[in-house]
């Protein structure tokens, strides 16, 4: 007989969940015969009643009477939860996400998931137990973002689980709990919101990080990673070719190998009025280094455009949390470090209404622009020549970002444009000796 029963000393639902009391449980048991002809078996076993035994019975033979369908890998279904994650967040992060992704899947996993449902036996794993889950974790004081992204990795994780057939079905689909609405996104300062930030700004160590995340759009790791051998001032321009590792350990003094970006022909026009703020970063680099050494300390010449005080890296999760500190102290609209990228992003979408070029100067990949825009996505043969005019389009879009940035004076932009290209000339040429 397909259905059998047998007693048990605690008895699960129909949920799945333990009921600490005896009773009577059905299993499934099929014998069929497989595509290549040999002689097979299928089980499943622990319904709650006869009803769903049977059910399943059906529904499992009508699939099984299918050539095309392959059943359930008993075998990697009786791993447990936590077996399965750790493998395939190494398998699947290390070749699909990004390596922050990657450290936060890895970090929901061990803190928020395991200690819940990591013991359980991947193909018992129910809809009801997740939302008991979700709920233990709502009732710990974790944020609706944070119980969602636990959420959100379970669903990818279960999913591949079932196409990996070591499952039947992916419990995640099932679950009940509702999700309150994500916390919103704050807004991108308007341009006289970044004048009056960037007044506030110019002379202390946030003048540059400030101008290359708001005014460029560059990407926290890009500005800490940027350095000196890149930023060419003859020319007026510099290139995002590498970013800082996502992990740098405490106390780190030397870099020696960097990240690649996401583009890495990425080539940015310094425009005439970003010069001056450029020049300054490079006077107080080489102030910062003569007074260390003057004072007979090390410092440590990464050739970092934006570091500490003695050239060592600067880490991403201290200047985030600096960055707080310093929009609370300003009593400026609440943004986090990254939204002064979407800042740099809006004003020169709205100023010129040139998405691709913004997409370029942001870094985003050419595919990507091309999706977006719903045009071919066999960008990447372009000509030499069509790469001279992009270049000269960014500095046309960048130009009437920073040109509407600036307050108002009396000085002629001629003026100070001729001023300033006399300083970066003079620098450059500094800088070969």
């Amino acid at each position: 007989m397909a259905v059998s029963s047998r007693k048990v000393q605690n008895k699960r639902d129909s949920n799945g969940v333990l009921t600490g009391k005896a009773g009577t449980v059905y299993d499934v048991n099929i014998k069929y015969t497989g595509q290549d002809g040999k002689k097979k078996s299928y089980a499943k076993k622990g319904f709650a009643t006869k009803k769903e035994a049977t059910q399943h019975e059906a529904e499992m033979k009508a699939k099984l009477a299918n050539p095309v369908y392959s059943p359930v890998v008993a075998s990697q279904g009786k791993q447990t939860v936590k077996e399965y994650l750790e493998e395939w967040v190494e398998n699947h992060g290390k070749a699909n996400l990004r390596p922050s992704t990657f450290a936060g899947y890895k970090s929901h996993i061990r803190n928020h998931i395991v200690p819940y449902i990591g013991h359980v036996q991947l193909n018992q794993l129910t809809p009801a137990m997740l939302d008991n889950m979700f709920q233990q974790l709502f009732e710990k004081g974790l944020s609706n973002s944070t119980v969602r992204y636990a959420q959100r990795i379970l669903s990818v994780s279960m999913e591949h689980a079932r196409k990996y057939r070591y499952i039947e079905h992916n419990p995640a689909r099932d679950i009940i709990t509702k999700f309150g609405k994500q916390a919103k996104t704050p807004d991108p300062y308007t341009i006289e919101q970044m004048q009056t930030f960037m007044s506030n700004v110019i002379g202390t160590e946030w003048e540059m990080p400030v101008v290359l995340a708001g005014m460029y759009g560059l990407r926290m790791s890009e500005i800490i990673g940027l350095r000196t051998k890149n930023i060419d001032l003859e020319k007026m321009q510099f290139g995002v070719v590498e970013q800082m590792p996502f992990k740098v350990p405490p106390g780190t003094k030397t870099i020696t190998e960097m990240a690649p970006t996401k583009s890495n022909d990425r080539i940015l026009p310094i425009t005439e009025e970003a010069l001056p703020y450029f020049l300054r970063q490079f006077d107080l680099i080489a102030r910062q280094k003569a007074l260390t050494e003057a004072g007979g300390g090390v410092y440590y010449d990464n050739k970092l455009f934006i570091a500490k005080p003695d050239g060592s890296p600067q880490r991403r999760d201290r200047m985030s949390a600096n960055f707080g500190q310093l929009i609370r102290h300003l009593e400026m609209p609440h943004i986090r470090f990254h939204d002064l990228r979407h800042t740099a992003a809006t004003n020169m979408h709205q100023l010129t209404g040139d998405f691709y070029t913004v997409g370029e100067i942001l870094g985003h990949t050419l595919k990507g622009i091309g999706i977006s825009l719903g045009i071919s996505t066999n960008l990447e043969a372009v000509t030499a020549q069509y790469v001279d005019v992009r270049l000269e389009r960014k500095q046309s879009v960048l130009q009437t970002y920073h040109k509407a940035l600036q307050p108002k004076t009396t000085v002629t932009g001629k003026e100070a444009g001729q001023e300033t290209s006399k300083k970066a000339k003079k620098k450059s040429n500094e800088m070969e000796l």
